[in-house]
């Protein structure tokens, strides 16, 4: 095999709970809460009915849990659904660095591998852990490229479901391999109108994973070279090597601490316009507007900048990646939630007035801080003559402006109302803080039953 699977491999197969702090077990405690907390906020979109459908027609001998059912599936499938159920609403946590992408796609893997052989909370908590740490050193590495991030998670969620599976390290590196070499995904996924996959791609990368998984602890060994051999992943997809050195552990710290979690039910570029819109929503009468002006980074600006599609949407999918969309609503409504991406209220056509007042520019100043901060300065003049200004580089949710235990509490509540009942928030919430006590995940899947 060759030196990145061994790396992979060797840490995957090494790293225990003992290797965690205190401080890295309890942001993957808020990173489940908050990942839960989008699954059944989920629950009911059309995406997840369709896994659901799927995943409840497979019977298995190895069967793994549906969340909000009482239903059971194959490890994989129950992986899957679970993890349309979490991306739908696109709320769930971010990692920005050249790749970037939503490591909290992963956590499904290892909730379902977990729930079927009752694997208990600390060793749910070191998968995750794994998993985040594949995923987010990897991604440091790689420019923004064709792939889409699927190809981070399908190799993070194959080592987290391999550890709870206790795959030894020629196994593990297969499992990897298996994850790796038929499973990389396209970023047409994102690009453009935005179709039902947006939300599934990176479900699909989890099914792999586990899949790959499996495959490697019945004896399938894939490909030797997988990353630096000849028609490898680097040089397929980069014409270069890359070199993962450092994982957490000791005195390097485990990069699940550097996850962003979202505020608001859309893309994380989305974020800090829509917290500035709603900022300027009760200074600012939208009749009155003559001009909107929105500088950002680079990424930010380059979908609306280039994509006609992001300035008259027509799916929530597209919608929830469209900065122009969202500032409008931000302004006119002062609140974005899930309801704001209704069929009827993603084409209400009061809304295009004010798009068309608008306009977004790349400022090259907050390029060069991005990933570090997320700049964003919107600029509104009105008929009347009067100018309102609203910036910043964090948006709430932000490692650097990060939600209180609280807040995360607070937002479970909110996505999963009305499908759970409060007594039933209290008990989940109740069971994940104190998640490394937990026996199995058994009590957290019935109470969650819709």
């Amino acid at each position: 095999m060759d030196r990145t699977s061994q790396l992979l491999s060797s840490y995957a197969c090494r790293l225990s709970y003992e290797d965690l702090s205190p401080a890295t077990v309890h942001q993957i405690k808020r990173t489940v809460v908050d990942t839960f907390g989008c699954a059944i906020g989920g629950y009911l979109s059309e995406p997840a009915k369709i896994a659901r459908r799927l995943a409840a027609g497979v019977n298995s001998v190895a069967p793994s849990r549906i969340i909000g059912t009482g239903d059971y599936s194959s490890m994989d499938l129950a992986g899957f659904a679970n993890g349309v159920m979490v991306r739908y609403l696109d709320c769930n946590d971010s990692y920005f660095s050249p790749g970037g992408g939503h490591p909290s796609d992963m956590i499904p893997a290892a909730l379902a591998v977990g729930d079927t052989l009752s694997t208990d909370g600390p060793s749910l908590i070191t998968a995750i852990a794994l998993a985040y740490e594949v995923f987010c050193r990897i991604s440091d590495e790689v420019p923004e490229s064709g792939w889409d991030q699927g190809i981070f998670s399908v190799i993070g969620a194959a080592c987290a479901a391999g550890k709870l599976m206790d795959l030894d390290e020629e196994q593990m590196t297969h499992a990897i391999s298996l994850a790796a070499v038929p499973n990389i995904p396209l970023r047409v996924t994102r690009m453009g109108e935005l179709s039902m996959w947006k939300g599934c791609a990176a479900a699909s990368a989890t099914r792999a994973g586990i899949f790959a998984a499996q495959l490697a602890a019945e004896g399938m060994n894939g490909p030797f070279e997988p990353f630096e051999g000849r028609k490898g992943l680097w040089e397929s997809a980069l014409g270069r090597d890359i070199q993962l050195e450092k994982m957490g552990g000791g005195d390097e710290p485990f990069l699940i601490t550097q996850n962003t979690f979202k505020f608001y039910p859309s893309q994380i570029h989305t974020q800090n316009p829509i917290g500035l819109a709603i900022e300027l929503h009760s200074q600012v009468d939208v009749a009155d507007i003559e001009s909107i002006h929105i500088k950002s980074y680079q990424s930010a600006v380059s979908s609306a900048s280039t994509e006609p599609e992001k300035w008259d949407p027509k799916t929530r999918e597209t919608a929830d990646h469209s900065i122009p969309f969202l500032v409008a609503v931000g302004l006119r409504d002062g609140a974005v939630t899930p309801a704001t991406f209704a069929a009827d209220r993603i084409a209400d056509p009061s809304l295009r007035p004010i798009l068309a007042r608008m306009t977004i520019e790349e400022d090259p100043a907050f390029t060069e801080k991005y990933p570090s901060e997320y700049n964003c300065r919107i600029e509104v003049k009105t008929k009347s003559g009067a100018g309102y200004v609203a910036s910043g580089p964090y948006p709430k949710g932000h490692r650097n402006n990060p939600l209180s235990d609280a807040e995360v509490s607070e937002k479970f509540r909110r996505l999963a109302t009305p499908m759970l009942s409060d007594e039933q928030c209290d008990e989940v919430l109740g069971l994940l803080w104190n998640l490394e006590q937990q026996p199995d995940m058994d009590d957290v899947f019935d109470a969650l039953v819709v």
